[in-house]
């Protein structure tokens, strides 16, 4: 029986996983997008708020009950994406919460750096907040 829900749950939620970005290609990327001082922060900054936020999964999704968060950055459906189901949702990155969720992040930087820069910084995120704001986050770049 436990074999067959096992095979049952693996079709029935074909590509949940996500891709999982590596430590030193997330670094990459960032470092590749401008993100090393973009609002004043580090590319480690960052690399801690997407460590916290998603664990580098760029399909990670969180319902908080109202609204939901979505993708590697875990952007938020009340305020910066539509997923359909948020009443009020203000849309301002003019996306599908969907498109957060594939492997090709580029829209979702273009989201993460928007919110960055209306709020001046990292605070939308808590798991910046919460886990990275105000400490040494060099071991999140070191050796890349």
């Amino acid at each position: 029986l436990l074999g067959f829900l096992l095979a049952f749950l693996g079709l029935a939620l074909p590509g949940t996983q996500g891709k999982i970005i590596s430590r030193c290609e997330m670094v990459k990327i960032l470092r590749r997008n401008g993100f090393e001082g973009f609002v004043g922060k580090s590319v480690a900054d960052w690399m801690c708020l997407v460590k916290y936020e998603s664990g580098y999964n760029t399909k990670a999704y969180n319902n908080n009950g109202p609204s939901r968060d979505y993708g590697i950055f875990q952007i938020n459906s009340k305020y910066w994406c539509n997923d359909g189901r948020t009443p009020g949702s203000k849309d301002a990155c003019h996306i599908r919460c969907s498109k957060l969720q594939d492997d090709n992040i580029e829209d979702d930087i273009r989201c993460a750096k928007k919110i960055a820069k209306e709020a001046h910084g990292l605070t939308p995120w808590y798991g910046w907040k919460n886990h990275c704001q105000g400490r040494n986050l060099s071991s999140f770049v070191r050796g890349c």
